[in-house]
């Protein structure tokens, strides 16, 4: 019955089953590429850290931990990694990159992947060098030509394209540099103060496994502050950071999906109300409510599980695009292959997803009388309360919450999602009801006929205003949010280096080059805004407790990393601009001789080592045990781009410690930071600096790539929105002719119809994208001041082009989907009424 009764309804339930489709499509795509990423990441788990063991420690093992690493067989290689200037000699630039003096065979998997292939191996004899490929397009320069490090010049064997575990993303931030380890002394960058790390890969012997070695090892290496890897343990990190980011980029589809629900649920209400009569027949000739209720449940679950099947089929073609999509994310590379049990995941979730939000309307079904065949201008569906709806909205709130779990792990995120997914539609909801009220309320009896009609539209019998609002609104919040955001945090960066603010940072300067680069800063036309010594140390102790003591009582709640960093302070006599008094008070000059130096401590960084006003702190000052107390407190604008510092000693304490010096200054054009950094670095190579302007360059490059990828998946969104505005507009068709035949009749003409359409869906355009460009404002203001704790300044010129396109984009798809209700004869509406 279920299929004869669909015969003439076919095409009505494909354009409510194609709201389905790209929800499906978009979990099948992201959960068949999340399945195909994970399989690659075990295959290529050795290429991910291109050896068995690594080890790192950002300071010279020495004593009984080096003993230790100098005990571990197997094959062994040694990397030295700071960053540094270097100068292009054919192009006479410069650019700050990592540089890795390397040593040995590594990798032992996987390969450094160069053009030509063969230099990554032969640059390790002679001096000869790697170069990061986009800097060889960035400065014009090519295999062949030179570069100089330090002191000494090197050729520059081949571009550098893949290092084992390193993705586009982390070579844009800091572009790597190699040079065999025989020559790093002779390049004179090894200075006191430079931050330096080393690392040691190791390929084990055979039988000797990782992961058991160093869990025997770990208590003397986190002792040490030496950090280690295993292939297991970075299969494992590796993994859970990837299955985070397709967790939640299938939460974005399985949004779009609810949204299409939503178009499920409207659509089956007007298809439903259109049954009626067919529903009173059949009930005339004895079907029971509840035998009609499962004719129609059958033809929901069908055209759901055609569209599940659809969706599946192009979510599985989807993913074939997705490695190209993420390859700036991805350490391995990723071969595709249909994924079965996504694709079973897909149509399990859409058949059931859509059978949920049918039954809405599908319940009303039951209470259809016989009647309605004899008096079919009256309305026949109660409004009496149904115990059955409440089940249905409790099991699609549950299935929101079950599903969000699945992807989040935790209930307490799953809450979180469903609350933010009812809190979002609610908003719309109710944004769109009451645009509906205040149309009615205050309706405009002096505008023109086309325009009251077309306003009249929005709150009439079987209007869309609900429906599309809250599906196109949610898609054009979502992308608007992105838009808002990715300008706010770049704006944050740029307003910190802006309004004569420092835009060029030089440091490792050493005591002895303090006076020379001060002079040719200002030989060179600019001013010397800061000139800041610093000091490295190391925490021995809190308040008596050791780094043993407190790995014993891990209830005293103290990191472990608080004695093993080095940290970086400096010594003034009064607070900076960036810096505001806390709590306590500062004490700007100490005798020489004192024996407790009293100290400031920014306040969050005092907060996680569980200080407080008067509690003691031992540095230990290059070998020289420095007494401190926490006398005073600093809150610090870290967005400054300023010397802000952890630790903040007083003067007369550090003036005779091992340090070097920071300078910050500001340069009025991008020539102009060119020539004084060339300058630079040939009369103090191992100075380093840090444009601004790079740094902008940088993080915008970021941005643009994760924002990419989530529009990517917010064009679901939007399309859902769209393709429910095609079914809805489809099918309300009959109602529409219906209207135009009678405004025809009464003497409207062709063109007024038209119009009419076109406002109408204008005004559904506008207020969809309108609201949703309200939510997304709201939403980047949460973003803002919770999450990256920074000032809520939008811009906002960039949201009208968005408000506009999904405005016009409704319009023309109204239109277009109309065209054919003005072709309709007057006669055909007149003899369906008889």
């Amino acid at each position: 019955m279920a299929w004869r009764d669909s015969r003439r309804n076919r095409g009505k339930l494909a354009l409510f089953i194609s709201s389905i489709v790209l929800g499906i499509a978009a979990l099948v795509a992201i959960n068949s590429f999340s399945d195909n990423l994970r399989n690659d990441i075990e295959k290529q788990a050795k290429s991910l850290i291109g050896a068995d063991l690594v080890m790192a420690s950002n300071k010279v093992p020495e004593g009984k931990i080096a003993a230790l690493i100098d005990s571990i067989g197997g094959e062994r290689s040694d990397e030295v990694r700071f960053v540094s200037m270097i100068y292009f000699n054919a192009s006479q630039g410069t650019r700050l990159v990592q540089v890795r003096a390397l040593e040995g065979g590594f990798p032992y998997y996987g390969a450094i992947e160069t053009e030509p292939a063969p230099a990554s191996r032969s640059f390790r004899k002679g001096r000869r060098a790697l170069v990061d490929h986009t800097l060889l397009l960035q400065f014009n320069t090519k295999p062949g030509d030179s570069i100089k490090v330090g002191n000494l010049t090197f050729e520059i064997a081949g571009a550098l394209h893949k290092i084992p575990g390193q993705s586009a993303v982390t070579a844009t931030i800091a572009p790597a540099v190699y040079i065999p380890r025989e020559y790093l002394d002779q390049t004179g960058l090894l200075q006191k103060g430079s931050r330096i790390n080393y690392y040691y890969y190791f390929k084990l012997p055979a039988k000797t496994d990782a992961d058991l070695l160093v869990k025997k090892l770990e208590p003397r290496l986190e002792e040490e502050g030496v950090a280690f890897d295993t292939v297991k343990s970075r299969q494992e990190s590796t993994g859970k950071a990837y299955s985070d980011l397709a967790s939640f980029l299938a939460l974005v589809g399985f949004v779009a999906l609810l949204l299409g629900c939503v178009g499920v649920a409207s659509a089956v209400h007007v298809y439903i109300r259109e049954k009626l009569a067919t529903i009173g027949v059949l009930r005339c000739i004895g079907v029971s409510g509840r035998q009609a209720f499962l004719i129609y449940l059958f033809q929901v679950m069908a055209m759901g599980l055609i569209g599940a099947i659809l969706g599946a089929i192009l979510g599985s073609l989807i993913q074939l695009y997705l490695p190209q999509l993420f390859k700036a994310f991805l350490p391995v590379e990723v071969n595709v292959s249909v994924s079965w049990s996504a694709i079973a995941e897909g149509i399990g979730i859409g058949v059931l997803v859509s059978v949920l939000f049918a039954l809405l309307p599908l319940l009303s079904i039951r209470n259809v009388s016989p009647i309605i065949t004899l008096r079919s201008s009256v309305e026949h569906l109660t409004n009496q309360k149904d115990p059955l709806r409440l089940a249905v909205y409790s099991l699609i709130l549950l299935f929101v919450l079950v599903f969000a779990y699945f992807q989040l792990g935790t209930w307490l995120r799953a809450l979180a999602f469903t609350g933010g997914v009812v809190v979002g539609f609610l908003v719309l909801a109710l944004i769109a009801r009451g645009m509906m009220w205040l149309v009615k309320r205050f309706f405009p009896v002096g505008w023109g006929y086309v325009w009251r009609q077309s306003l009249a539209n929005l709150y009439r019998p079987n209007n869309q205003t609900l429906l599309l609002t809250v599906s196109i609104g949610l898609g054009t919040a979502l992308i608007a949010t992105l838009v808002l955001m990715q300008r706010l945090l770049i704006s944050e960066v740029a307003i910190s280096g802006s309004e004569y603010q420092p835009n060029l940072v030089l440091f490792d300067i050493q005591s002895a080059q303090k006076e020379g680069v001060v002079e040719l800063t200002k030989a060179q036309g600019l001013p010397v805004q800061q000139l800041v010594p610093v000091v490295t140390m190391r925490l021995e102790e809190i308040n008596g407790l050791t780094d043993s003591d407190v790995r014993k009582d891990t209830t005293l709640g103290i990191p472990d990393w608080a004695y093993t960093r080095e940290y970086r302070v400096t010594y003034r006599d009064s607070l900076i601009d960036s810096e505001t008094e806390a709590a306590g008070k500062w004490t700007g000059t100490v005798a020489e001789d004192a024996d407790m130096i009293p100290i400031s401590l920014e306040e969050g960084y005092a907060e996680r080592l569980k200080v407080e006003l008067g509690d003691t702190l031992i540095f230990n000052v290059q070998g020289a045990l420095m007494p401190t107390q926490v006398t005073h407190l600093r809150e610090v604008d870290w967005n400054r781009v300023q010397s802000n510092f952890l630790v903040l000693f007083p003067e007369g304490a550090l003036e005779d410690a091992p340090q070097f010096h920071i300078l910050m200054t500001r340069t009025t054009s991008d020539e102009q930071s060119a020539q004084f950094q060339r300058t630079l670095v040939q009369q103090f190579p191992n100075v380093s600096a840090i444009d601004l302007d790079l740094i902008l360059q940088t993080l915008d490059d970021i941005l643009s790539k994760i924002s990419f990828v989530i529009r990517f998946m917010a064009l679901f969104s939007i399309s859902t929105g769209l393709l429910v505005l095609i079914g809805s507009v489809n099918i309300s068709k009959f109602q529409r002719i219906q209207e135009s035949v009678l405004l025809r009749t009464l003497g409207a003409s062709r063109k007024q119809i038209l119009s009419i359409t076109a406002f109408e869906y204008l005004l559904l355009g506008a207020l969809a994208s309108g609201t949703g460009v309200i939510l997304a404002v709201f939403a980047s203001w949460a973003l803002a001041v919770f999450s990256f704790e920074v000032n809520f300044v939008p811009e906002l010129w960039p949201l009208i082009p968005v408000f506009v396109g999904i405005t016009i984009l409704t319009v023309v798809i109204g239109i277009l989907n109309s065209r054919g209700i003005l072709s309709r004869p007057p006669l055909e509406v007149l003899r369906r009424e008889v």
